[in-house]
């Protein structure tokens, strides 16, 4: 398996790694250093594969930044020529080289110079980079590291690659090797985050160039049937295997933990809402701040558990006194720790925002996560989410919201938190149900299985 990042908390990755290994495959997963400078990798052992972490190439990291900010290289030049009697006569050669490439890039330097202060100073650089960080980043960290976690491969039947930063390794080890090649798409990545707010024409030609990488592979495999159906539409797989990303069955302990009330100091009697996983643009952070400030939630404690780009914005509405008191941040657990701390919420809030199309047809980890720990949901009303939560055969799993709305998040929470006990009882023993009978690891993962067993035929 191949994956852009340091396989240290991915739970499909991992979880589908010790699959395979109970069913009698070999795995080793090629991930990279936590630490994206690092010049060094390592190695570790889990549940009975490995992970080997290939560094990310970093040479032309310099390069880059020479090229964008010139002036930064006036200390490379200074050097040069500060040294250049100290190993004549390769010094003399290197201060010469030096001078001679700072006087061809002068014109550069004022160009550049010119362009930041007139149209970049002070301004802040887009999410995700500019365009040309974009494409830069693509072409020498990503197919950088594709290229040196192919060759440190060891030989497979099969090669994995997880998302599309992982498929360029994954083909190039496969027409190494003369293996299989499996794509594992987690979403449409063309449609994620700030990959969705590129220009229209490179969107159009990464889009040609994943179209060239599925062709060549034997199966895609995602994460539900709406990703499903649209990259089938996209790129006509050979074949489609789903695997959505469910935690094992597991039995939450009678009377349930109470691990976020120790760490927040909830008072008992009063609620918390929980929303947990990555702190980031579009997934509904901010609504459910807005929301325990609505007439009706004031015992209504919103706890946050995870880790992302807004831990600091998080932070300072904790301490705003707004809230008094009722907002809470909590470091991110490891996966297999998770369970307990989920189970410990009252309702698990997921207001995604419809902001890409990826984000329209997800189905978070957190909502097979809550319904692992017997926790209703208050989740958006989008497509496959509203699959799950209203059309489950027992009964509603929780309720849906116009995640835009912090009223109507704010309504949803109520509706949850005014069901008399019994009822809160039946809710949850059927949330728990649920991910028994129908959205669990075992389930899931038997798909995966059957491919994989049709793969070594």
């Amino acid at each position: 398996m191949f994956v852009f990042n340091d396989c240290r908390t991915d739970a499909r990755v991992l979880r589908e790694a010790a699959t395979l290994v109970e069913a009698g495959h070999a795995v080793t997963i090629m991930a990279r250093p936590t630490d994206n400078a690092a010049r060094v990798g390592d190695r570790e052992n889990r549940d009975g594969f490995d992970i080997v972490r290939v560094p990310i190439p970093h040479a032309w990291r310099r390069w880059w930044i020479w090229t964008r900010y010139p002036w930064r290289a006036r200390s490379w030049v200074l050097f040069r020529v500060r040294n250049m009697f100290s190993r004549p006569p390769v010094g003399l050669l290197n201060a010469a080289l030096a001078v001679g490439l700072a006087i061809v890039a002068l014109p550069w330097v004022a160009i550049r110079g010119a362009w930041y202060v007139v149209w970049n100073r002070g301004r802040r650089p887009p999410p995700g980079g500019s365009l040309s960080d974009w494409l830069v980043r693509w072409r020498f960290a990503i197919l950088g590291w594709a290229a040196d976690a192919a060759a440190e491969a060891p030989l497979a039947d099969v090669y994995h690659g997880h998302d599309l930063t992982g498929l360029p390794a994954a083909l190039r080890a496969a027409a190494r090797n003369g293996g299989r090649a499996v794509y594992d798409s987690h979403e449409i990545f063309l449609e994620s985050g700030t990959n969705a707010t590129r220009p229209g024409w490179i969107r159009a030609r990464f889009a040609r160039m994943e179209r060239r990488w599925v062709a060549r592979c034997d199966a895609l495999v995602t994460v539900n049937e709406s990703l499903a159906e649209e990259l089938g539409r996209r790129y006509a797989p050979r074949r489609t295997v789903v695997v959505h990303n469910a935690p094992a069955r597991w039995d939450p302990p009678a009377g349930g933990p109470d691990l976020i009330r120790a760490a927040t100091g909830v008072p008992a009697g009063e609620a918390i809402a929980l929303y947990h996983g990555g702190f980031s643009a579009h997934r509904g952070l901010e609504e459910l701040a807005a929301a325990i400030l609505v007439p009706g939630l004031e015992r209504v404690h919103a706890v946050y558990l995870g880790y992302g780009t807004l831990r600091s914005w998080l932070d300072e509405q904790s301490a705003d006194p707004r809230y008094g008191g009722r907002l809470h941040v909590l470091d991110a657990v490891p996966p297999e720790k998770l369970g307990p701390w989920v189970a410990s919420a009252d309702v698990g809030v997921m207001p995604i925002q419809a902001s890409t199309l990826n984000h329209a047809l997800s189905t978070p980890n957190k909502l097979f996560e809550c319904l692992a720990a017997g926790v209703p949901v208050v989740a958006s009303d989008l497509p496959e989410m509203r699959r799950i939560v209203v059309g489950d055969p027992d009964g509603p799993l929780g309720e849906l919201c116009d995640p835009s709305s912090a009223g109507d998040v704010a309504r949803a929470i109520a509706r949850l938190l005014a069901m008399p006990p019994a009822e809160m009882a039946d809710l949850r023993a059927r949330c728990l149900r649920a991910a028994h009978e129908r959205w669990n690891w075992e389930t899931e993962s038997a798909r995966l299985v059957e491919l994989y067993t049709d793969l070594a035929r």
